[in-house]
C-alpha cells in the first residue's frame, strides 16, 4: 500500500502549543496509509520581494517539502482575530516568485484549537481566504473550531474527550477522502 504524504503546517512556534498537541493527536486519527510530516517554518526569514530571485535555503527546502506532499493540513492558533505572522510569512515565501507557488493545487484542510468558545474560527476564515487565492482546494465541511478544555489530551497525546475524539475522527476521515478525491 502506498503512503499518502501530508504536509502539516503548524502556525505556532511555542513548544507547549495547544495546536502542536492537536497536530500530534490528529496523526493518531489519520488513516494507516497517511503519513503526516511537520513542515518547518520557524527558520524562514521575513518575506521580502527583493529576495524572490535568490530565495534563502530554508525557503527552498520548504518549497521542496511542499512539492513532495499529496495534501496539506494547516493547524493554526488565532492571534488578534487572525493567523499568526509566522504562518503568513510561510504562505508568502512558498508562493513566490509569482507563478512559482508550491501551494497551488494541493488539497488541504484547516483546523485549530484555542481557549475561547469559537476556537480559531476567525483565523481559519482568514487562512481560507489566502488559500483560495493560492489555488489550494480546501475542505469546506465539516468545519472544526476546537475549544481547549481540561482533559483534551491524555498522557499519550491522544484526544482525551470522547465526543471530541469522535468528531475529530469524522473530520480526519473527511479530510482523507478529500485528499484522495484530489489525487485520484
Amino acid at each position: 500500500m502506498s503512503q499518502t504524504k501530508i504536509g502539516v503546517v503548524i502556525g505556532s512556534l511555542r513548544k507547549d502549543s495547544m495546536n502542536r498537541k492537536l497536530a500530534l493527536a490528529l496523526a493518531y486519527l489519520a488513516p494507516s496509509d497517511f503519513t503526516l510530516e511537520h513542515l518547518r517554518i520557524d527558520d524562514l526569514p521575513l518575506y521580502n520581494q527583493d529576495d524572490d530571485g535568490n530565495q534563502a535555503a530554508s525557503v527552498k527546502r520548504l518549497k521542496t517539502e511542499i512539492a513532495a506532499t499529496q495534501g496539506l493540513l494547516f493547524i493554526t492558533p488565532e492571534y488578534n482575530r487572525s493567523i499568526p505572522g509566522v504562518l503568513k510569512n510561510a504562505l508568502d515565501h512558498a508562493s513566490r516568485p509569482y507563478g512559482q507557488s508550491a501551494w497551488g493545487g494541493k488539497p488541504a484542510a484547516v483546523i485549530g484549537i484555542a481557549g475561547g468558545a469559537i476556537g480559531t474560527a476567525l483565523a481559519q476564515q482568514h487562512l481560507r481566504n489566502v488559500l483560495a487565492y493560492l489555488d489550494v482546494p480546501t475542505l469546506g465541511q465539516p468545519e472544526a473550531f476546537i475549544q481547549m478544555k481540561d482533559g483534551m489530551f491524555d498522557d499519550k497525546g491522544h484526544i482525551g474527550i470522547e465526543p471530541t475524539e469522535k468528531f475529530l475522527q469524522n473530520w480526519m476521515d473527511k479530510f482523507a477522502a478529500w485528499v484522495k478525491t484530489h489525487n485520484g
